[in-house]
């Protein structure tokens, strides 16, 4: 087997990224020689995570097939979320937290998959199981992941599971847990130089869902109505991606971190689904989601729900 190349989704989030690097680490340790790769740049939030402790950012790819036959998957499954030639490439792993859609190999494969609020917490027990040493860079990009994928405890996708493992991360890391999590949350609310583009693509994934093909995006801030006074812009780019890219419906959640709900933008065809899904009506295309932060416990299941029926 040549080098495996472990990566996380597109448009890859804090918890991508560092997970491709734990996972990396991990199957080195026992004896797999492993490459982390990203399918994409850091975002902001990421970036200060890797600088915190003093870790280059993985070499981005566009294709594994033409450096590897083996490759494996971290924080997501599904192969629209992944990288462009998946089906030209053997998935020895898969290590996930989100649900399983749209995957299949031909051959069996090392699948951990967790119903906990982050990769990273999954990981932390791999390596408690083999009695694997963390060592104090990557436990520190573990707990970022942590922190970010549950708002620091605050998202109902968080679990005690989370919670035991970033205490125990926080302490190999040496760092403070509110005071260091905070900053990197604020790292990432960062949106004034954002474009339109970017703010679409820092974090968004792709769904089937009924026969429908689902495009959610999701920026964390402080101020929904900062990005709000966008709108005209979002929606025209929004609008025009969904003619490109074939989306039927595109998304985008607004999540403030300091009030823990959303603001949602949708255009496309099927609103009334949308709306139906969470129970709301969309003004001007928006609706509020009071008590909503989570994308993978919160919008794609009732969206799920809504667009297969």
């Amino acid at each position: 087997m040549k080098k495996l190349l472990v990566f996380g989704h597109q448009n890859p989030d804090t918890d991508a990224i560092t997970s491709a690097i734990a996972y990396a680490y991990y199957l080195n340790q026992n004896g797999i020689e492993a490459e982390a790769v990203a399918l994409g740049l850091p975002s902001e939030e990421t970036a200060y995570a890797l600088n915190q402790f003093k870790t280059e950012a993985p070499r981005v790819i566009e294709t594994a097939a033409n450096e590897t036959d083996t490759v494996a998957l971290v924080d997501h499954n599904e192969a629209q979320q992944s990288v462009s030639d998946i089906k030209d490439v053997e998935v020895y792993a898969v290590v996930d937290h989100h649900r399983i859609a749209n995957f299949e190999t031909a051959n069996p494969l090392y699948y951990r998959a967790e119903p906990v609020g982050c990769t990273n917490t999954i990981l932390y027990k791999m390596y408690k199981e083999k009695n694997i040493a963390i060592p104090a860079d990557i436990a520190g990009l573990m707990l970022s992941a942590i922190i970010s994928d549950t708002l620091l405890f605050k998202s109902p996708t968080c679990t005690p599971e989370d919670e035991e493992a970033a205490a125990a991360l926080t302490e190999i890391a040496g760092v403070s847990l509110n005071e260091y999590g905070l900053a990197m949350l604020k790292a990432g609310t960062n949106l004034d130089d954002k474009s339109i583009a970017e703010l679409l693509t820092l974090d968004a994934k792709s769904f089937p869902m009924g026969d429908k093909n689902v495009r959610i995006a999701q920026v964390n801030t402080v101020d929904v109505q900062d990005v709000l006074n966008r709108q005209v812009e979002l929606v025209a780019a929004m609008e025009a991606e969904n003619g490109a890219q074939g989306y039927d419906v595109f998304l985008l959640v607004i999540t403030n971190i300091i009030e823990s709900d959303s603001a949602l933008l949708a255009v496309g065809s099927h609103l009334d689904i949308v709306e139906a899904a969470f129970g709301v009506s969309l003004k001007d295309n928006v609706a509020l989601l009071p008590g909503v932060v989570s994308r993978k416990k919160q919008v794609v299941p009732p969206l799920t729900e809504a667009f297969s029926k």
